[in-house]
């Protein structure tokens, strides 16, 4: 078959077929000796009309090549990774976009700031589970920072939680504008990635991690940063909302609509991380802006007290209940350990408030 008949036939170009041959993808059955034109066989069709797809998927001429070289089984297993990869890459990049206009709307807003000085009541514990010998949990809560964050990794568990909120603390003592809350975590949580890489390394193990999840507060926006399967929750208006997505592999099923949130509950692989911090370089941890109001409630906590405690029971004990941070964090927990708490538990609640000018 001629170039321009085989192309036709394949639903390709005439020019993607010259390129073909080029990158070695699809080289041409003859080439005339004194013309130089190409000629192809039927059987080569196949071949051709797969490359085109592979090209619709995005896939690199180069890496077509090997894929087309392996026996169909092999070649589909390595169009299904090259696509988990791609979907990868485009939360990243979707993560990113996030992170970017959460940045610049609030560098660029034309809103100004409500002229009400906002502060904070809070409280924070950190407990061990009632079958832990150790606890790897902690919890923090300062004027301008409030964390939690759950080690893993045996031995150095309790020094990568420690580590990873330590790596925030500092943020309390600089006058971070708001417009620049977002870049100032995201620096620190890459500080704190690196501080575990190097307490993994004194391990005997060789490996050690934690979650974090924390607000940092400046005038009335609260930047908030999350990996891993701790969370934080908002109390507006007489409303309970979860500000935060799990990164765990049961949620990832529910997000494909494999399981719903009931059958995650109690799925076995519930506490399976897909992202932590784990010192390797590698974290993508959750970066977004928010606004406070007089009014609003914020939990943080570890799975030791959201996968024991109902969000019905969370909502009962937070909703409507005119109690300070630290009475309303004393009863969380007292629900955790009436339900077994099987694994540490650690937590804060902080109540935002409006300061009149006297308060200032």
């Amino acid at each position: 078959m001629t170039i321009g008949v085989f192309a036709r036939a394949a639903r390709v170009s005439a020019k993607a077929l010259r390129l073909y041959d080029e990158m070695g993808v699809l080289p041409p059955a003859a080439v005339d000796a004194e013309s130089g034109y190409r000629y192809y066989d039927p059987g080569q069709l196949e071949r051709a009309r797969l490359i085109a797809w592979l090209r619709r998927l995005g896939m690199p001429l180069a890496r077509i090549r090997e894929v087309c070289e392996l026996p169909e089984g092999e070649a589909a297993e390595a169009v299904a990774g090259y696509w988990e990869q791609v979907l990868a890459e485009t939360a990243a990049r979707g993560e990113l976009a996030t992170f970017l206009v959460d940045y610049l709307r609030g560098r660029g807003s034309s809103i100004a700031e409500p002229a009400v000085v906002l502060g904070m009541r809070y409280a924070a514990r950190s407990e061990s589970g009632l079958v832990r010998t150790s606890n790897e949990d902690t919890a923090y809560a300062g004027q301008r920072l409030l964390a939690v964050a759950d080690g893993m990794g045996g031995a150095g568990g309790d020094l990568a939680s420690a580590a990873a909120v330590d790596a925030l603390k500092p943020l309390q003592a600089l006058a971070v504008p708001a417009d620049e809350l977002l870049g100032a975590l995201a620096a620190a949580v890459e500080d704190a990635d690196r501080a575990i890489g190097d307490i993994a390394a004194a391990t005997p193990t060789g490996g050690a991690g934690t979650t974090l999840t924390a607000l940092l507060w400046s005038g009335s926006r609260l930047a908030l940063v999350h990996i891993g399967d701790s969370r934080a929750y908002l109390v507006r208006d007489g409303e309970l909302f979860r500000i935060t997505h799990d990164h765990t592999y049961v949620q990832s099923l529910v997000d494909a609509g494999k399981l719903t949130e009931a059958e995650a509950a109690s799925h076995p692989q519930r506490a399976l991380l897909v992202r932590a911090l784990t010192g390797t370089g590698e974290a993508r941890a959750d970066l977004s802006l928010h606004r406070a109001a007089a009014g609003d409630r914020y939990v943080l906590c570890s799975d030791g007290l959201s996968a024991v405690v109902p969000e019905a029971e969370l909502r009962e004990a937070l909703i409507g209940v005119a109690d300070g941070p630290q009475e309303v964090l004393d009863a969380l927990l007292a629900r955790a350990y009436a339900a077994g708490a099987p694994d540490n538990v650690a937590c804060v609640v902080a109540d935002v408030v409006g300061l009149d000018a006297a308060a200032r």
